[in-house]
């Protein structure tokens, strides 16, 4: 038989192995209901959105900021005449127009991409 300090050794090894348990009970539950929650409609939404800014984000910035064609412009101070210009067209319900004439700009730019000679 096994003497007494032996049986405690024992003892403090099963508690902190059912302590270890717990808390990978614990962290498997929040990591699932982590899961649960990124996969909910809006949290999807807010992930797609904030992916397509950080592109936008960093097209904008480097054709702004590194010798691009509109060099001496930050795109901090773009930003929020962007956003006013959107919330005006968003209010007079001019989305047509306005996607209309953001194509054309992007094929004029494209145009004239093309056009200049390469050095």
């Amino acid at each position: 038989m096994a003497s007494r300090q032996e049986l405690q050794a024992l003892a403090v090894a099963k508690e902190r192995l059912v302590r270890e348990g717990e808390l990978y009970r614990l962290s498997a539950l929040r990591s699932k209901h982590e899961v649960i929650n990124a996969l909910q409609p809006q949290a999807l939404l807010h992930g797609a959105v904030d992916q397509a800014i950080g592109t936008l984000q960093s097209r904008l910035g480097a054709f702004i900021g590194h010798g691009g064609g509109l060099s001496g412009i930050s795109f901090k101070t773009v930003l929020p005449y962007a956003v006013t210009l959107g919330s005006w067209i968003a209010r007079k319900r001019m989305w047509k127009p306005a996607a209309a004439a953001g194509v054309l700009a992007a094929v004029g730019a494209w145009w004239l991409m093309r056009r200049k000679p390469e050095a």
